[in-house]
């Protein structure tokens, strides 16, 4: 892939060996020289099996601040349900209709969360909302009985995760615009959950590697704690 003269300049102020996270995020945030505000990304090599499904990292987290930018949200529930849904923040909210509109290809959203009641209608969904990512699971929260927090709560920036084939977990943490300290705790926080995630079934070291970056910067390695 062909970087660009930015791009390349960039990457001869980076460093090679691991920072320290305040170091880190004061590195990424000197990278700043493009005309929009970059989203900060945190990638995470773990030490799991994939193969093994008990060693699945999978969830949801809502950041002290936020990532800077609304979600598009849907919520598949009850006719009875659908107001409050959209008022607290879903661009659409139903069942039959809006299970039809996504089947039919509407997939114009970031997230859709579903109540318990109609994931049996919903799970006929997955080959749609499966490959993308945005199927309704009661792993990262998007499956429950409290559809309208959960609208609340993923509208106004909850992150979730999941670890992809080769064990790495990719999420947003914020923009390069936020203050240093900010993204310090966003960060710190993310972390600190995924710790806690780390899998009873798994042996070695949990987080082997981890990395921050922005949309056209390049990737400052974090050291671990």
């Amino acid at each position: 892939m062909k970087r660009s003269k930015r791009y390349q300049t960039e990457s001869k102020k980076a460093v090679q060996n691991a920072l320290p996270l305040d170091q880190a995020v004061k590195k990424v945030k000197s990278f700043g020289s493009t005309k929009f505000d970059q989203t900060v990304e945190v990638v995470l090599h773990l030490g799991i099996d994939t193969k093994q499904a008990e060693q699945a990292v999978r969830g949801a987290i809502s950041l002290p601040h936020g990532i800077g930018k609304a979600r598009r949200v849907i919520a598949f529930c009850e006719e009875s349900d659908a107001s409050a849904a959209k008022a607290a923040g879903a661009i659409e909210a139903g069942a039959d209709d809006l299970i039809k509109k996504v089947s039919d290809g509407w997939t114009d959203f970031d997230v859709a969360i579903a109540a318990p009641k109609v994931m049996g209608k919903v799970g006929k969904l997955g080959r749609v909302l499966g490959p993308q990512g945005k199927m309704p699971s009661p792993k990262n929260g998007t499956v429950t009985a409290d559809v309208s927090q959960a609208v609340k709560e993923f509208a106004a920036g909850k992150v979730e995760f999941r670890n992809d084939a080769g064990g790495n977990v990719h999420a947003v943490v914020g923009k390069l615009s936020f203050d240093e300290p900010k993204l310090i705790e966003n960060i710190d926080a993310l972390i600190g959950h995924i710790k806690k995630m780390r899998p009873s079934a798994m042996k070695g070291t949990y987080i082997k590697k981890a990395c921050l970056s922005a949309t056209m910067s390049p990737g400052v390695l974090l050291e671990i704690l």
